[in-house]
């Protein structure tokens, strides 16, 4: 079974999200800044991130995923595993790609739920 690796939250309100979190995990993320925190768990980790584009003028890469909550299961072999679940059929799947944070794919649950699998 696959491992549950990350819980990505988007919000309008960075500080009190983390404020929120900090109070229910007991205690504050492992890294802050403005726009996201990490708080880092056995295994898992919650990343907030700002809902916003972060600057005027932004425009979302069409190729990447789009800002909003989802959660991540870790996979060794990211092509492999996209091909086994047959996930890359799925209709707004998005193939696995190398992005700043890792290598991922992402697809939706039949609920429309965005989920990533991302190499571990």
């Amino acid at each position: 079974m696959r491992q549950l690796v990350e819980l990505a939250l988007f919000t309008r309100d960075v500080p009190a999200l983390v404020a929120f979190y900090g109070n229910l995990l007991g205690g504050p993320p492992a890294f802050q800044s403005e726009g996201m925190a990490l708080f880092q768990l056995e295994g898992l980790h919650i990343l907030i991130h700002h809902r916003e584009p972060p600057e005027p003028g932004y425009e979302a890469d069409p190729d990447w995923p789009p800002n909003e909550d989802h959660f991540a299961f870790g996979v060794k072999s990211l092509d492999e595993d996209w091909v086994e679940a047959t996930l890359g059929s799925d209709p707004g799947s998005i193939p696995p790609a190398t992005y700043p944070w890792g290598r991922s794919a992402y697809t939706r649950d039949p609920d429309g739920r965005l989920v990533e699998m991302q190499e571990t």
